[in-house]
């Protein structure tokens, strides 16, 4: 019979009470259910022939129920299988009761629970968790975890191996990762991620970093700093999930762009994000969005991406995939469909070009990456129309750029920023964030008050609740003298100082409010309690890390304020392989190319042949977006036909930056070859360098071993050789053909023709704070 006549001849109650009979025995179920199958066999009701060819046939039916246009191959074999299980324990649920009485069903449960202890034994020793469903595992793991601690010590080294199995199926399969991880993460935490999974696959990178983050200093931290620490709401979506949404809607004809071209790439992935925008989901994960919806209300929402790559030792993926803000503040099925959007924009995001650059620089490109996702609530309150956090930024463990020598690396450093912590980790044109040696909170890179007020944060990002979208605004529009913690974050510039906040900001004032947050690093803990964070995340991490955060203050009326640290992210640090820099002592003058001393790091490039370099004035003598956008292109070809080359780069303003008229617009597909970033500044050809330390660009550097530099060309304590820089030869079109509309913006120089048999060398010595680039004989 099939399962459609058996189910009408059977009432819902009946069969809701063979599942409730079951329920109660999770550990046992699979051996009972196979004892009422072997009855239905022996009672002649169907040969086992039958039953698995109604499986499989009611398995497939409930794939073409959600979508699916060719079963067999649009599913993973492992979404199968679990598939097929959850029908096959259904369809034995159905025929049994069809033909038996729940009194036999009672007896064989009776006569499995006598063997109980015997059958625990097998069900343990006789599976291997790597074949059974996450349930299982979870459900065999919490029972031993409960046994009395004399009985549950012969089964320990099986309770490790479940939680390994555990944190490779939901969570990564990173070894590095699960190493750390398994002494970590409880039995519980792996429950509680299970429950807020939607769909199948592990919840990526970005989401496994937060939770072992929050879980390490719940364990290790003291009770002060435990106290101020949250893990925001999270929700998981599973990393196969992708793949169903692009199997639904016809897009994996888009799966081979990672072994396509630059120029096929970047060509095609507007179109991608335009098919991606206008899928559709299935129907039961509409649903389950459906339902996290009307549970959340109108809270706001990110949907951040988290790749089974993502967040990983070595391969960061910094600011690669997308992450979408949602306001959440329509009616459910607005709110559904801006989700759903944010979502599809985030699986595109997986063919973004400057990810599969990033994936072909770092031997990934073979890899299957898919895209998991993190749908947080957003952290902060709500001021005026307005929702932001009191503060937000990017803490890093170890500060590989000082400026200034009684810094200590070891105490690390934070990028901080009123609202959303996206400036901070953006590299913003014409904005500066708050930089925070943690050694010594309130030394600056510079201490003359007018500096301080011009490279201050000027921008706020911000989720206009009323509006429902995401803004960008000027601080003036958004900073209220009512503001709460506004004493915390700003002082009053005046006569050429700063002076604090006593009383309420009159609005005349408000002009001359400057954002410092000298009363918050030096009114509240933030600075010890962030120490503190760092180092014990850096001690179970064995490695330097950084850390995506939020601030909210209480009790604003106290001397002491409270703090409210969300953590967001954590991921290992990048860094570069750097060793010893000491200056020569015996340079000759003529023999410097280039000299700054402006945070300079640690380290030395033993040999550059090549400098590409960006005269300043030809720069910015494109006037079109058009050409300087060609002007980047002809940069990436020429990077790509350099990658067996020795070569560093030159140019004005801030590279990496999203406005091209502050410098050149480049990301890290176009430049992740070259050994050295120089920017220069200076009147009239570009704002004075703003240390990128922290930013998703800064990232990018460290990785690809690129050394970040900057020239304040107008300082005289530094070198810039214009004769090599301006009257050698130009080499790109031995490389690349240049249109002649930009070729006075690019210049190949070859170091051997300002002298020859000659090569440049670069060492960075940041105990004295300086940099020079020389040249030395072959």
């Amino acid at each position: 019979m099939s399962l459609t006549n058996a189910l009408a001849l059977i009432p819902n109650e009946t069969l809701a009470r063979v599942y409730l009979a079951l329920a109660q025995y999770p550990i046992l179920s699979e051996r009972i259910r196979a004892r009422m199958r072997r009855a239905l066999y022996e009672g002649n009701y169907m040969t086992r022939e039958q039953f698995e060819c109604e499986v499989k046939r009611v398995s497939v039916k409930t794939q073409e129920n959600e979508g699916l246009q060719d079963p067999y191959f649009e599913e993973a074999g492992e979404i199968w299988e679990v598939r097929q299980q959850h029908v096959r324990d259904l369809l034995t649920d159905v025929f049994f009761i069809e033909h038996f009485t729940f009194e036999q069903l009672e007896k064989i449960i009776n006569e499995v629970l006598a063997e109980k202890g015997v059958i625990f034994r097998e069900v343990l020793y006789g599976h291997n968790p790597e074949q059974q469903t996450v349930e299982q595992v979870l459900t065999q793991a919490l029972q031993i975890q409960n046994m009395p601690a004399e009985q549950r010590a012969r089964y320990d080294a099986r309770l490790q191996e479940s939680k390994v199995v555990l944190i490779r199926s939901l969570i990564s399969d990173q070894l590095p990762y699960i190493h750390i991880a398994k002494e970590w993460f409880t039995l519980e935490d792996l429950a509680d991620i299970r429950q807020r999974k939607i769909g199948h696959g592990r919840i990526g990178g970005k989401a496994a970093g937060m939770l072992l983050a929050y879980r390490i200093l719940m364990t290790q931290a003291d009770e002060e700093l435990r106290g101020c620490l949250k893990k925001p709401e999270s929700y998981y979506i599973g990393s196969d999930e992708m793949y169903s949404f692009m199997a639904m809607n016809e897009l994996f004809h888009w799966n081979d762009q990672k072994y396509k071209s630059e120029p096929e790439m970047r060509a095609e992935y507007p179109q991608i994000q335009a098919e991606f925008e206008h899928g559709r989901f299935a129907v039961d994960i509409s649903e389950q969005l459906r339902d996290l919806l009307d549970k959340l209300g109108n809270a706001p929402l990110i949907v951040r991406s988290s790749s089974l790559l993502e967040d990983s030792f070595g391969t960061a993926f910094p600011g690669k995939y997308e992450s979408v803000f949602c306001p959440n503040q329509g009616s459910l099925e607005q709110n559904l469909r801006d989700l759903q959007c944010a979502i599809a924009r985030v699986y595109a995001s997986t063919l973004n070009p400057n990810a599969l650059l990033y994936r072909r620089s770092r031997g990934l490109q073979d890899y299957d990456e898919r895209m998991g996702l993190l749908l947080q609530v957003v952290q902060g309150g709500r001021h005026g129309r307005y929702f932001l956090p009191h503060a937000a930024g990017v803490a890093f463990s170890r500060n590989l750029y000082r400026w200034a020598p009684q810094i200590r690396r070891e105490d690390g450093f934070v990028r901080l920023v009123w609202g959303l912590g996206t400036r901070a980790v953006d590299r913003v044109g014409n904005d500066y964030p708050r930089l925070v040696a943690l050694s010594h909170p309130t030394l600056r890179p510079s201490n003359a008050p007018k500096q301080i007020q011009r490279y201050s944060q000027q921008y706020v990002d911000v989720l206009d609740l009323e509006d429902n979208a995401f803004k960008t605004l000027p601080i003036s529009e958004v900073l209220k003298p009512d503001y709460p913690p506004l004493r915390y974050l700003a002082q009053l510039y005046e006569e050429g100082d700063f002076s604090t906040l006593r009383t309420l900001v009159s609005a005349k004032e408000m002009s001359r409010l400057v954002l410092t947050f000298d009363q918050f690093l030096t009114r509240t803990p933030f600075a010890e309690r962030m120490r503190s964070m760092l180092r014990l995340l850096e001690q179970a991490y064995h490695s330097p890390l950084d850390l995506e955060f939020t601030v909210q203050l209480s009790a604003l009326d106290t001397p002491r304020p409270k703090l409210c640290i969300a953590i967001l992210q954590c991921r290992p640090q990048s860094q570069i392989q750097a060793a010893e820099g000491r200056l020569p002592n015996d340079l000759r003058p003529e023999d410097i190319l280039f000299s700054t001393r402006f945070v300079v790091p640690r380290g030395h490039i033993q040999r550059v042949d090549y400098a590409l370099f960006v005269p300043p004035e030809g720069y910015f003598a494109l006037k079109t977006p058009a050409l300087r956008s060609e002007l980047v292109r002809a940069i990436g070809r020429l990077n790509a036909a350099l990658k067996d080359k020795h070569f560093v780069c030159f140019g004005p303003g801030r590279w990496g930056s999203s406005n091209p008229d502050l410098g050149v617009s480049i990301d890290y597909g176009d430049i992740y070859n070259a050994h050295a970033l120089i920017e220069l500044a200076g009147e009239g050809i570009g704002l004075p360098p703003e240390p990128s330390l922290g930013t998703h660009f800064f990232q990018d550097l460290l990785e690809a071993q690129i050394y970040p530099l900057a020239i304040y060309l107008d300082d005289a304590g530094n070198r810039f050789e214009r004769r090599f820089f301006y009257d050698l030869p130009d080499h790109s079109s031995e490389f690349i053909s240049v249109a002649p509309e930009i070729a006075g913006a690019l210049r190949l120089l070859r170091v051997s023709d300002y002298r020859a048999n000659s090569y440049m060398r670069i060492v960075m010595d940041d105990d004295e704070g300086r940099a020079i680039g020389f040249l030395e004989q072959e």
